[in-house]
């Protein structure tokens, strides 16, 4: 945030605080009694006794306006804190839940907007009769709708992101989620919301007590004032200036200061100063968690996605093994499905994908086809993840160390400050320097490497034996490449972490993996040690590869003509025919099967054994 922004925080807040405070003292300023009339200086003109004047009954006009405004203020704020409580979480369930509660929360909320606002509030109040408690509730129900979908839009927007799912792939419940990562990143919104909603309540609550349906004579409100200044505007004109006055200022105070308070719980650089309007969360619930076994076998996975021409099948009959204590390399092209597999093994796959068959266990818990709950209490504690770019897997409104945190509560039910400390151990442990200044970094204060540390130390938080690893180092330079395959590699050694490490970069399987997982097409097309594979390939795309990275003084890297073929669209027999350069009649005709060629390696290729 910059000193103008800063700037206009302080003042707007300074605008409203002091109209708030001299609404609220007004009792106690020594003020004339607000409905205390005096026929006999009825429009007298301002005095020692009387600094604005005395009105057409002769009341105190500074007396009103003060009383006027805690009725106004009073009748604004409470409806606008009940319509933004209820309209919010409506549209935060609707929005992030789906489905059936999407049609009772913001679709109902339809019903509502139908209606003319100022009818309705006038229909309500003609039936209830006027009165602040009736003005508060009429209020409340108009704006409920509009908060409902601005949270509603906002959590659309946010619930696919990065950020959101690592909290899911932690373990996070549902409410923790809603609560303490969808919600802060939608308050800007629903701030400008608040203000717009508080600005418009005030003059709405003024109307309708300049009507008649509002606030009940003699007690003082700014829309009566205004009413009976109107009948004596020529005489008097002053009368009608002072409550206008007041309306305007409020109503350009309150829009000044949520636009500023949304400024500052922007995702966007801040100072540290100002870091605790982001801390204020209201925690979430704990899930109980315990920690199973470290051995992870994948048996025919297969993967549909629905779409207008039928269903079609990124992922198809997908199997691996992955041991204690090993790193397992999947390797292939963009859109060979290694992220959709190992989105699967943690049930975090996009609402329009599912797992057609297969199965899945992580020693005895079955992986695949499990409900939410069950899910929830392995991810995060049994089997983690570390997604590939850490600037949107991390929640850009909280530091650090409190996302690291996150992750420990999760699991775990420690206090805020036993989480925090161990959050701060984590960030050590990982290599980040000052650990405990860090820890009150927000992620664009950190660089790129430091990042992809601190989604490290979150994924390792609760000792998960399994951890899947989604090309954590592709957005890096190769010095903090190199940092962050050694970081991994001490992890393993220390823990004993069984890894499955996604990448398309062959260097990187040969330094960190023991077995590696080639992928083409949505298919293994060859498994096997990774001294093996890349000293003898079985399948012409694992040569492909192969040849196509980079040597130290070698020849030059061979380019693999063609591309990926779409899900959509794939070739009759073996995927990779097209492409490849020992390919013969018989490849065309039937998708081979992954067959063991010798102990310990499996291809697709049925001319494995030729020379």
């Amino acid at each position: 945030m910059t000193r103008l922004s800063l700037a206009r925080l302080w003042v707007a807040g300074a605008g409203v605080a002091a109209i708030v405070l001299a609404a609220v003292l007004a009792p106690l300023l020594g003020l004339p009694d607000p409905v205390r009339m005096d026929v006999a200086h009825r429009f007298a003109g301002a005095s020692l006794a009387h600094a604005l004047g005395q009105d057409g009954y002769g009341r105190d006009v500074l007396s009103r306006l003060l009383w006027g405004g805690r009725v106004s203020l009073f009748v604004a704020a409470s409806s606008a804190a009940i319509a933004f409580g209820i309209g919010t979480t409506l549209g935060v369930l609707g929005g992030f839940l789906r489905g059936v509660t999407e049609l009772l929360t913001v679709r109902a909320m339809d019903v509502v907007l139908c209606f003319p606002p100022l009818l309705l509030a006038m229909l309500v109040v003609t039936l209830l009769g006027p009165g602040a408690g009736t003005l508060i509730l009429v209020l409340a129900v108009l704006y409920v709708p509009g908060f409902a979908r601005v949270a509603y839009a906002g959590v659309l927007s946010v619930r696919a992101q990065d950020f959101v799912e690592a909290m899911r792939a932690l373990g996070a419940r549902r409410p923790r989620i809603m609560l303490r990562t969808i919600l802060p990143n939608i308050a800007g919104p629903l701030l400008v919301q608040f203000s717009l909603v508080a600005a418009s309540a005030v003059v709405l609550e003024s109307g309708l007590s300049f009507l008649g349906l509002g606030v009940v004579p003699p007690t003082p409100s700014w829309g009566l004032m205004i009413a009976d200044a109107r009948a004596s505007m020529a005489q008097a004109p002053l009368l009608l200036l002072w409550p206008c006055l007041a309306l305007t200022l409020t109503i350009l105070t309150l829009n000044g200061l949520c636009d500023a308070l949304r400024d500052a719980i922007d995702p966007h650089p801040i100072p540290r100063r100002r870091r605790r309007l982001h801390e204020a969360l209201v925690p979430g619930l704990l899930p109980a968690a315990r920690p199973t076994g470290a051995e992870l076998e994948l048996r025919g996975l297969t993967i549909e996605i629905d779409t207008p021409a039928g269903p079609i099948r990124p992922v198809r009959d997908v199997s691996l093994r992955l041991e204690s204590g090993e790193t397992l390399a999947i390797v292939g092209e963009s859109g060979s499905g290694k992220s959709l597999t190992g989105l699967a093994l943690l049930g975090l796959l996009p609402p329009a994908a599912r797992v057609a068959s297969g199965t899945a266990w992580l020693r005895d818990a079955p992986l695949l086809h499990q409900d939410e709950a069950t899910l929830r209490r392995l991810r995060g504690a049994a089997i983690a993840m570390i997604f590939q770019d850490p600037m949107s897997s991390l929640n850009p409104v909280q530091p650090v160390g409190r996302q690291i945190a996150e992750a420990i509560e999760a699991h775990h039910r420690l206090s805020a400050r036993a989480a925090d400390r161990r959050a701060i151990r984590l960030l050590e442990r990982v290599g980040i320097p000052d650990p405990v200044r860090r820890a009150t970094a927000f992620p664009h204060e950190l660089s790129g490497g430091m990042r992809q540390r601190v989604m490290i130390a979150m994924a390792i938080a609760n000792d998960p034996p399994v951890m899947i690893a989604d090309e954590p180092t592709t957005a890096l330079d190769v010095t903090i490449q190199a940092q962050v395959l050694a970081l991994l590699a001490d992890l393993k050694r220390e823990a004993g972490l069984a890894l499955i490490f996604i990448t398309h970069s062959l260097p990187v399987v040969a330094e960190i993996a023991d077995r590696v997982a080639v992928m083409y097409a949505g298919e293994v097309v060859e498994t096997g040690p990774v001294e093996a594979v890349f000293s003898a390939p079985l399948h012409p795309y694992t040569a492909a590869l192969l040849a196509s990275a980079p040597t130290e003084g070698g020849v030059p890297p061979q380019g693999i003509p063609g591309v990926v073929p779409p899900p959509h669209a794939l070739p009759p027999g073996c995927r990779f025919a097209p492409r490849c350069t020992r390919r013969i009649d018989a490849c065309d005709a039937a998708p081979p099967p992954l067959v063991e060629a010798m102990a310990g390696r499996a291809t697709r290729c049925p001319r494995w054994a030729e020379p």
